[in-house]
């Protein structure tokens, strides 16, 4: 069979076919080997929330691959910024076999639509990462004023310290005017910074920590009260309520029933002193002890030396026996007695006048006349020689 001839003209288009079919498979192999991987590419954010993507450029090709970065599709009004190092970049060349990391921030702005919105990262001529963002409500200009513990609880003579935090989430810098609705006789102060303030400035989409610190009035009722506390522009305001919960307010009195803080004593003797504790605030007093202190070699004992229970405006009846060192010269001495609790104490300074026994007295006296006679002996026996 004789062998058929092929003209150089019917050889030419197969081998262009062969060398683009080659040429194009080299190229998608080589593009193939660069990859742009990040764990999540579909993550749901309200409006005005700052996206931080890590993504890692992966070489697994033998040569080195230089990846030109970018972002294509990104809807409008949304920024973004990459870094890698602590440096802005658009290329990274990543060796054989090896990966490089960046880091992609996308803010999401305020004024937009509820919805998906889809974009690319791009390492050009290499490959591409496609990311969705779901907005999760609908965009708009408002301020949030909100707190980790709006309630609390504690006697009326105390402090309620709330930690909120006011957020501005319009598109421009907004100066709050701070303001309470408490009841009449409450005191509340807000902080910013640690200094107190009555308005602060927040820049767009910032917050601002707020200390608000309650001081409600000292004889007020066990109960609950509401606190409103509002942080209000010409353009938007947002209110928060705070509540706190009084057990009431702890105070008494320690007096005796004349209102007579004063006496006198003996050396060596004790004296009885009637007092009356009062419970002068709006809280059942529990555990109530009595102390004294007194100058020294001294003594003081009550009956009772416990009370158990007060409720409040109610007294009760003590009796404390003050015994004077018996050594004690004449004059003026303070003794400190004191009721006390877990939350309040009373005291009453007592002072004491000590007088000099009269046993003491009358042998002086006796000394004295001895000392005369004595005298009156030695001048009738001598006088007259």
């Amino acid at each position: 069979m004789p062998t058929r001839a092929y003209k150089p003209k019917q050889l030419l288009f197969p081998l262009l076919l062969a060398g683009l079919l080659q040429t194009g498979f080299h190229s998608t192999t080589s593009a193939q080997n660069v990859t742009l991987y990040t764990p999540y590419t579909r993550i749901a954010v309200p409006p005005g929330q700052s996206i931080d993507y890590s993504i890692d450029v992966i070489n697994n090709g033998k040569v080195v691959k230089n990846a030109d970065i970018a972002v294509a599709g990104l809807p409008k009004n949304w920024t973004y910024e990459i870094k890698s190092g602590g440096w802005n970049v658009s290329r990274l060349s990543v060796l054989p076999g090896e990966k490089k990391n960046f880091s992609l921030q996308v803010q999401v702005p305020l004024k937009i639509n509820k919805g998906t919105y889809a974009f690319q990262v791009l390492a050009k001529g290499l490959t591409q990462l496609p990311i969705a963002v779901i907005v999760s409500e609908q965009g708009t200009f408002k301020t949030e004023f909100s707190t980790g513990q709006a309630n609390m609880e504690g006697a009326a003579n105390s402090t309620f310290t709330y930690n909120a935090t006011l957020r501005n989430r319009t598109a421009d810098a907004q100066v709050y005017a701070l303001r309470s609705f408490a009841p009449p006789g409450w005191n509340v102060t807000f902080k910013a910074n640690y200094k107190q303030v009555s308005s602060v400035n927040v820049e767009a989409n910032r917050t601002q920590d707020i200390t608000i610190e309650v001081n409600p009035p000292d004889q007020l009722k066990a109960g609950k009260y509401k606190i409103p506390v509002q942080a209000a522009t010409e353009a938007t305001s947002a209110n928060l309520e705070l509540e706190a919960g009084i057990t009431g307010s702890y105070a008494m009195e320690l007096t005796t029933p004349q209102g007579l803080l004063s006496t006198d004593i003996t050396a060596g003797d004790d004296k009885k002193i009637d007092l009356v504790l009062r419970n002068t605030g709006s809280a059942e007093l529990r555990n109530i002890d009595l102390q004294s202190a007194a100058p020294a070699n001294w003594s003081v004992t009550f009956e009772p030396k416990k009370i158990e229970k007060l409720p409040a405006g109610q007294t009760a009846q003590v009796t404390a026996v003050i015994k004077a060192d018996k050594k004690a010269i004449a004059g003026d001495y303070v003794t400190n007695l004191e009721a006390k609790t877990p939350e309040v104490s009373s005291r009453a300074a007592f002072r004491v006048s000590v007088e000099t026994s009269m046993i003491w007295g009358w042998m002086g006296i006796l000394i004295i006349l001895a000392a005369l006679g004595g005298v009156y002996r030695l001048f009738r026996k001598y006088g007259r020689r």
